[in-house]
């Protein structure tokens, strides 16, 4: 069901996390949104910063905004992303480092490396109990942006499927991760429809992990085939919700996590098996590698296409040219009734800074409108391109 984007041909919008101000300086380490909130420094500072970032992307000029997820602490690497339902769910304890023994083949890097770093550094709870749903407040956090823009606030969380990859069984009540999996999704299914039922018609799930199973195992593998049955159970009931379903390549601190970053073994599943409208591809940091994939159902497909228009590694901003000659030869395989524009992944999670941030989203509003233009089709304002919004004019040289 189309709700943000209905009857809209070439919307724009950004994926998710936005860089924080400098002066929001101030995380909730696992306590709950309204304890948070009875702290008059976290509250005005919360909403102030949800305020800034709503108005950075209003005047860059996209369609559908994000509250850039900023309720995520300010951690190394953007770890609370995963971390902020494993830390609210009973059945969690604890934060220890991970075991040789249990951590993914996927994610295991050389000393002296960036993600060796990373994913050594980062601690995880261990499951302890029946992993049962308690409040993330989503519903509270779309309100509190949505009520500050007339433009909609899509929202997006981590999904169940990739949180499986970091968690230690110390409980006799699962045999194996597959069972948190399905526990996990049907918790955030109960935070999705009350999500749905505040108002919130636009949701964002990110980074199922049938892309990883899919290339190391094959697409018919039981791993996969499982992982497409968690997902399809965690946005149960939301038939009358646009879902999206964000997948990429990683992004801890703007890294990979991965070589193998083809779609090819996993195309069929999201576009056939996974309940979504949307299903958004990482396509500018990959040059745009594969996009011939969609090129038989042009026209035809069941789901719209978001590409990634500008890199979240790149700190290099994008000119307005380069954004339209991606969208340009994405509209060789795709039509433009089914085609969205966006940036490959977030910019937060320890990413790069608000000034390149904006101004890549500037150049995906700027190159959106020129080819809307060439296709007839209305342009959207962007005010932070107008000559006179600019924060420095030069003077006119007196004339003498």
């Amino acid at each position: 069901m189309f709700t943000a984007t209905a009857n809209q041909i070439l919307p724009c919008t950004i994926t998710g996390s936005w860089p924080r101000p400098r002066w929001y300086d101030m995380s909730m380490w696992g306590r709950p949104l309204d304890t948070c909130m009875m702290d008059v420094r976290f509250r005005e500072k919360f909403q102030d910063a949800l305020a800034t970032v709503l108005s950075d992307q209003e005047r860059a000029g996209i369609d559908i905004l994000t509250h850039g997820d900023l309720h995520c602490d300010d951690d190394m690497a953007g770890r609370s992303w995963h971390h902020y339902p494993l830390q609210r769910w009973t059945g969690f304890e604890g934060d220890y480092l991970q075991s040789e023994a249990t951590r993914s083949p996927w994610l295991r890097y050389p000393p002296g490396t960036l993600l060796n770093e990373i994913y050594t550094g980062w601690r995880w709870p261990r499951v302890v109990d029946k992993v049962e749903h308690r409040p993330l407040d989503y519903a509270k956090i779309w309100r509190l942006a949505q009520a500050r823009t007339d433009l909609p606030v899509r929202f997006g969380t981590v999904c169940s499927q990739v949180m499986g990859l970091f968690l230690d069984l110390h409980t006799p009540k699962y045999k194996d991760t597959r069972e948190v999996v399905w526990d996990m999704a049907v918790a955030m299914n109960k935070e999705l429809l009350a999500l749905r039922d505040a108002g919130c018609k636009c949701i964002q799930l990110e980074e199922p992990s049938m892309h990883f199973w899919a290339n190391t195992y094959g697409r018919d593998h039981d791993e996969v085939k499982f992982m497409v049955q968690a997902y399809n159970r965690e946005v149960q009931g939301l038939e009358d919700v646009e879902l999206w379903i964000h997948t990429c390549w990683g992004n801890p601190n703007m890294q990979r996590v991965i070589e193998n970053d083809s779609y090819r073994e996993s195309f069929q599943l999201y576009l056939e098996a996974c309940h979504s409208d949307v299903w958004t591809v990482e396509m500018k940091d990959r040059n745009l590698r594969e996009i011939e994939l969609f090129a038989p159902l042009k026209g035809h497909l069941k789901k719209k296409i978001c590409i990634g228009v500008v890199s979240h590694r790149a700190l290099q901003v994008e000119s307005a040219e380069q954004v339209a000659g991606t969208i340009r030869e994405a509209l060789k395989h795709i039509a433009p009734e089914q085609l969205i524009v966006s940036s490959d992944c977030g910019f937060g999670r320890q990413g790069c800074n608000r000034d390149i941030a904006f101004f890549k989203t500037v150049a995906i509003a700027q190159g959106t409108n020129l080819v809307r233009r060439e296709l007839g089709l209305p342009t959207h304002p962007v005010r932070a391109a107008s000559p006179a919004l600019q924060t420095d004019i030069v003077p006119a040289k007196p004339d003498r």
